[in-house]
């Protein structure tokens, strides 16, 4: 009879990353996408005419019924609405915990946010819960950015505009750089703007996108030692059974607006629609 959200990676609350304070990094559970199996016996669960079929990065939430390991499923608020709260389970927290658990902006602070999807829009609303004074919004789709205004963004950058690298741009916007950063696409070369786009002395870029397994990239050292800070995040740095009932109740008291990340509601039935929706960035 509990309310649960299922969350793509753990919390066993036993191993050493879930006993330090800085690191939602579970040594058992983990996002580990080969795995399709339960831990504890190593089979499936669920089958058709007697042939396995593997559980997809531990939830199989696209299923009516489920089995997952207990430590990947946060007991919630009894009153929250699932069919909104449900959206907390992956990516607005990815987002929202980036800017408010990694990069930490100060109030009053200006932050560039790189890629408004859904998990930069919520990187954008964790910088307005902060108080960031100026919330720079960049990306390649301008479609993108009136929708932006409602989570905080108060200016945009569209680097195809541009004839020189947008972290030149917005270090000229910025008197020499944002205070924070939090990079959201995956994509190298947006790693490395967001990197050299923070101000010397005190600038952060946190990144969040997942890049390519064989990806690389290159900075100058300077920038490091111009007391520069480049930090990662997992899942916003959120352990999901600790931390993820304490966002729900953001959202009780009113002080986050999951309503405004859900552009559809579709039937389990036209699962396949939402995916076309997303797919054309709808």
């Amino acid at each position: 009879g509990d309310h649960v959200l299922p969350v793509f990676t753990g919390e066993c609350k036993e191993c050493p990353h879930c006993k330090s304070a800085e690191s939602n990094m579970c040594d058992l559970l983990r996002i580990n996408t080969d795995r399709g199996v339960m831990i504890g016996d190593g089979k499936s669960r669920f089958s058709v005419n007697g042939k396995p079929i593997y559980h997809f990065v531990g939830t199989s939430t696209f299923s009516e019924y489920t089995v997952m390991h207990v430590g990947c499923v946060a007991k919630i608020n009894p009153a929250a609405p699932l069919d909104k709260v449900c959206v907390l389970s992956c990516g607005i927290s990815t987002g929202l915990g980036a800017t408010i658990n990694v990069a930490k902006p100060p109030k009053g602070s200006t932050v560039a946010i790189f890629g408004l999807g859904a998990v930069g829009l919520a990187a954008a609303e964790g910088a307005r819960i902060a108080g960031a004074s100026r919330i720079i919004g960049i990306d390649l789709n301008a479609n993108r950015f009136e929708e932006a205004r409602k989570f905080g963004c108060t200016e945009f950058v569209n680097p195809k505009d541009h004839d020189k690298p947008v972290q030149q741009v917005l270090a000229e916007m910025t008197n020499g750089g944002v205070d924070r950063s939090v990079e959201c696409t995956g994509n190298i070369n947006a790693m490395i703007q967001a990197f050299e786009c923070v101000h010397d002395g005190w600038g952060v870029a946190v990144l969040v996108g997942v890049p390519h397994k064989d990806a690389e990239f290159k900075t100058h050292p300077m920038n490091f030692l111009n007391e520069r800070t480049l930090k990662g995040t997992f899942f916003g740095n959120y352990k999901p059974r600790t931390d993820l009932p304490n966002v729900v109740e953001l959202y009780m008291k009113k002080e986050l607006e999951v309503e405004k990340f859900i552009t559809h509601s579709v039937p389990f039935s036209e699962i396949n629609t939402a995916f076309d929706l997303m797919h054309k960035g709808e």
